[in-house]
């Protein structure tokens, strides 16, 4: 009960602060950086989105996949497939500061809008760990669907949607969503042939899910826990991004080799050729460039495709280490407002 009370009492402060005074309350402006999981170096790759190049490599990082970047960007939470555990990297040191031990086979990390909390997908154990930030210690483990990969939490810190991929079998997946003031699933949506990635719009209402094997996008309404569209894209959709006005949304098509961006008021689907087995995907925070990782062996891979959204065009390239899966990009300010440190 004590957990529960101090839980509550840290939303409404994040809630305060992000909805009150806000974050425009003078933050400090600070770079921004993109971190990018290199499972078969063992390491992260660090890249300068203002000069688009790669200015640290962390290595020792235990097969990375999926990370998280804490909101203020003094942290990065790296989900090491291979050793059941998340490293946790100080940003200013570009060093591992520590690791947490979590379930079997973690891959998807996230984390609170006001940092106290990182989420993490367990694929072995079929449950989601919740780390509290401020101990670095895993407080609950919530049962979840079968085989859980990418999650998201909404932008007030309320709920988190978790992809369920069902194992890659015939049947639909679905998406678990989590009360994060009780750690349980209070719905399950159902969604496309295994679900993968999924990415929430800015204003909370609407969430996107990748379906690998039936080739499309649901579109989840968060208000009623419905899916309202199911978009065809390309083959193999992986990861995904939503701009910051929520009007469309980048899909690695790891098949094909593109990334389909999805016109949402208009239902109309593009495709940007480049880059070779595209999978994670991440916008900085005004919207006018996307970061998408090559993945392949071949081609032009161990990349990073960099995507002008004013033209939709690859318009760098930043080789990065071997076989990058996960990306993600501080969000461009440091404040202290959220929480006490």
């Amino acid at each position: 009960m004590k957990y529960k009370r101090s839980l509550l009492f840290a939303r409404l402060a994040c809630l305060g602060v992000l909805l009150g005074t806000g974050l425009l309350a003078v933050p400090a402006r600070a770079e921004v950086f993109a971190y990018v999981a290199d499972p078969h170096s063992n390491s992260v790759s660090v890249i300068d989105t203002a000069a688009n190049k790669v200015v640290a490599t962390i290595g020792g990082v235990w097969y990375p996949w999926g990370l998280a970047v804490a909101p203020d960007g003094s942290r990065v939470y790296v989900a090491e497939t291979t050793n059941n555990t998340v490293a946790v990297i100080d940003t200013a040191t570009h060093k591992i500061a520590g690791r947490i031990a979590v379930g079997l086979n973690p891959v998807g990390v996230a984390t609170s809008p006001c940092g106290d909390f990182a989420y993490v997908t367990n694929v072995f154990d079929n449950t989601v760990s919740v780390i509290d930030t401020r101990s670095n210690a895993v407080v609950a483990t919530i049962p979840v669907g079968t085989s859980p990969s990418w999650l998201a939490v909404t932008p007030d810190g309320s709920r988190v949607y978790v992809a369920d991929s069902e194992d890659g079998s015939a049947s639909p997946g679905s998406v678990s969503v989590i009360d994060t003031a009780t750690n349980r699933v209070t719905a399950t949506i159902p969604a496309g042939i295994h679900p993968y990635a999924v990415a929430i719009s800015r204003d909370g209402r609407r969430a996107f899910v990748t379906n690998n094997l039936s080739f499309s996008v649901s579109v989840i309404d968060t208000a009623r826990n419905v899916v309202t569209d199911t978009v065809r894209i390309g083959g193999l959709p992986d990861g995904l991004a939503v701009t910051p006005d929520g009007t469309r949304v980048y899909v690695a098509d790891t098949y094909e080799n593109a990334i389909s961006v999805v016109d949402i008021p208009n239902h109309k689907v593009t495709q940007i050729r480049g880059g070779s087995g595209p999978y994670g995907v991440a916008i900085i925070p005004d919207g006018s460039r996307v970061y998408v990782t090559n993945s392949n062996s071949s081609g032009n891979s161990n990349s990073v495709s960099v995507i002008d959204t004013a033209s939709d065009r690859i318009v760098a390239t930043i080789p990065v280490g071997v076989g990058p899966l996960g990306i993600a990009i501080n969000p461009g300010f440091r404040s202290g407002q959220c929480r006490n440190q």
